[in-house]
């Protein structure tokens, strides 16, 4: 069983296969996932939102594992994390990409503009308007079977895993190795470097 109060980097390959649920309008959307990035806390990831401490936006990383940090990002997406590790380390794990496998009928309803179903939960966003999540969520207790969201942890860890740096992260979290993902899984997004800021 996955133990999520361990290093975000351990935990995070963990979830690959676990399900996330979700009953956001009384209709029930479930996926498989299929993708994940890895983020620690302050002082230690220049990666993640919490690196320079705690903030009102960031408050829920820092708190139990097994919550859910749900934010917003350029000006126009919701995404979802699942909190990892001790209480004050301010790591999460991004869900980025999963396998709808119930309530395909409303998460096509919820992205008309995908072309097929490998697409409907393939990246973050689209992985937060297929299961309907928005900020409403954000600090809920995944792990406490019941509400509108729920995470049920795989028994077994995937048989395999590969691993690459982490989608459009720049500077010096460029490099870090921790995005998760299962190999010859359609819905895996695809991978994007940083771009580079132009000089002012």
């Amino acid at each position: 069983m996955v133990d999520l109060t361990e290093p975000v980097q351990e935990v995070a390959p963990r979830l690959l296969g676990a399900r996330l649920l979700s009953t956001v309008g009384g209709e029930l959307v479930s996926l498989r996932i299929t993708e994940v990035e890895a983020y620690a806390g302050a002082g230690v990831d220049p990666g993640s939102h919490a690196y320079r401490g705690q903030t009102p936006r960031t408050a829920v990383m820092f708190g139990p594992a097994g919550h859910a940090y749900v934010y917003f990002t350029y000006g126009m997406h919701w995404c979802v994390n699942v909190v990892t590790g001790q209480v004050g380390e301010a790591a999460a794990v991004l869900l980025r990409a999963g396998e709808v496998i119930d309530g395909l009928d409303l998460a096509r309803a919820r992205r008309p503009s995908a072309r097929s179903d490998r697409e409907l939960a393939r990246g973050p966003a689209r992985l937060t308007k297929a299961l309907g999540i928005d900020g409403a969520l954000n600090g809920v207790d995944l792990l406490a079977g019941q509400g509108a969201l729920r995470l049920v942890l795989p028994e077994q860890a995937a048989a395999q895993v590969e691993v690459s740096a982490r989608t459009g992260v720049g500077g010096a979290g460029a490099p870090t190795p921790w995005r998760f993902f299962l190999p010859g899984e359609p819905t895996v997004s695809r991978y994007v470097p940083a771009r580079p800021r132009a000089d002012i």
